[in-house]
């Protein structure tokens, strides 16, 4: 009898999953939500300059999903996630001061992560130097913009009327379709015997259960783009089969994913629709595991910061530079010299820098670093090797603005260290610096809510 009284005595020291389940503090609140966000006409879409015309099908529907997080003291945090290249940064704010004054809900407090699905529509204010827009599009385009915006809070308001009793737990898996496409040539990817990085292939998981032990929600991530497809067909690319397998497996579960840093990141080979279900059923397929092992609970405690930062850029080309560039370039290069040059003789001022969001958030014990823009995987290791590998990086929210490059990238050019801010419609380059100013930055932020370093 003292021998069981002992082992039932030691059970929470040594099983803080029992514990950390039946421990009050450990219940949150929360509420999910989900909505079809498929464009209902024909319209232009997102990602690719090299597309010719409107979407003509459907291999599946996009959607908009929200959770709805609060702790033992009634602090609320909101993720959205959505099957959409990113959200622009004047749609962005609009949503969140729309949640703000419905809600009280401060910026630091949402996050409006965008899956960068390659499939989805083109949205009002981004990228419209990629694609040659006619006015009837652009119409389209705006109505469709609009009547998203008014969506993303009504899902929100949705969520936060039902939220219920629930525990969270928090671990991170690992996937492996993800390649550093600066470094493996993708004509050459079926002959490659050993990728060169970096790379992160971490999956990021939040399991949400209700106090009877059913899956509620499960949140989850990866760095990598998705571009599988670059069809005429509505999808939410490798991402929204994902979710759609996960949803199978977990009936009346919401599966949410979110965009890693994945700048630099492609999934290789791609091209063919089966290769998107495949990379969905096999990211499904780690979350799933993820969720049948011990996960780590997480206290029913919100802790949140936000700031944002002015990242420079270089000077603008002069007039005589866009007018060689508007002869010289074609596609989205001339569109965007041209532009650049009506804009120059209208008198407008260029961009010198730019307000880039930063935000952290911390469920419990789990730490989530976020950012807006295209941001390349290094930032992920400098962030890992300084706060430890279980720490989740998300990137794609709040507002893409460009392609976020280290220094390294920076300072060799191509694609993401140079000519995508003309696809973003920037006047120039990033300056030197930006690594170190938004590293240093996060460590400010991280200081600001008590988060030190991880000893080594």
């Amino acid at each position: 009898m003292k021998i069981l009284l002992i082992v039932l005595l030691l059970i929470p020291l040594f099983c803080p999953a029992v514990f950390g389940q039946s421990d009050p503090s450990y219940t949150w609140q929360a509420g999910v939500s989900k909505g079809i966000i498929t464009p209902e006409k024909p319209m232009w879409m997102a990602g690719y300059a090299a597309r010719t015309h409107e979407a003509t099908e459907t291999y599946h529907d996009l959607y908009a999903k929200v959770l709805v997080l609060e702790d033992q003291e009634k602090n609320q945090v909101v993720l959205v996630t959505a099957d959409i290249l990113g959200f622009p940064k004047k749609m962005s704010d609009r949503i969140r001061t729309h949640l703000q004054q419905k809600f009280g809900l401060e910026k630091s407090q949402i996050i409006l992560n965008g899956s960068h699905t390659h499939s989805g529509p083109v949205l009002a204010e981004a990228l419209y130097d990629i694609y040659p827009l006619d006015q009837p599009q652009r119409t389209l385009i705006n109505d469709y913009s609009q009547w998203l915006e008014v969506k993303m809070v009504e899902l929100v308001a949705a969520a936060m009327a039902e939220k219920t009793s629930v525990r969270l737990a928090s671990a991170n898996g690992v996937s492996r379709f993800q390649v550093n496409r600066r470094n493996n040539p993708e004509a050459q990817i079926t002959k490659v015997k050993d990728l060169a990085g970096p790379n992160d292939y971490a999956v990021p998981v939040i399991k949400v259960e209700s106090e009877s032990g059913d899956l509620v929600a499960v949140v989850f991530g990866y760095a990598c783009h998705p571009t599988v497809l670059d069809h005429y067909a509505w999808s939410g690319d490798y991402p929204g089969f994902a979710q759609i397998e996960l949803e199978k497996t977990f009936p009346g579960t919401v599966a949410m994913f979110f965009q890693g840093a994945s700048g630099d990141q492609n999934p290789m080979p791609r091209r063919t629709l089966p290769l998107a279900v495949q990379y969905g059923k096999s990211l499904a397929a780690s979350v799933e595991r993820v969720l049948a092992e011990k996960m780590t609970p997480l206290p029913a405690q919100v802790k949140t910061a936000y700031r944002e930062i002015d990242l420079a850029l270089t000077p603008a080309p002069s007039s005589n530079e866009l007018v060689k560039m508007a002869n010289k370039q074609n596609g989205y290069m001339q569109r965007w010299a041209n532009r650049m040059l009506k804009e120059s003789t209208e008198g407008k001022a260029f961009l010198e820098n730019y307000p880039y969001p930063l935000q952290i958030w911390q469920l419990g014990g789990q730490t989530l670093f976020n950012m807006g823009g295209e941001v390349t995987i290094a930032y992920t290791i400098a962030l890992k090797e300084k706060y430890g590998e279980d720490i989740f990086v998300m990137a794609y929210s709040n507002d893409v603005m460009g392609y976020i490059p280290s220094e390294l990238i920076l300072e060799e050019g191509g694609y993401e260290g140079y000519s995508s801010q003309m696809v973003y419609g920037l006047p120039s380059a990033w300056e030197k610096g930006i690594e170190a100013h938004i590293l240093s930055s996060f460590d400010e932020l991280a200081g600001s809510l008590g988060i030190r370093n991880s000893p080594d």
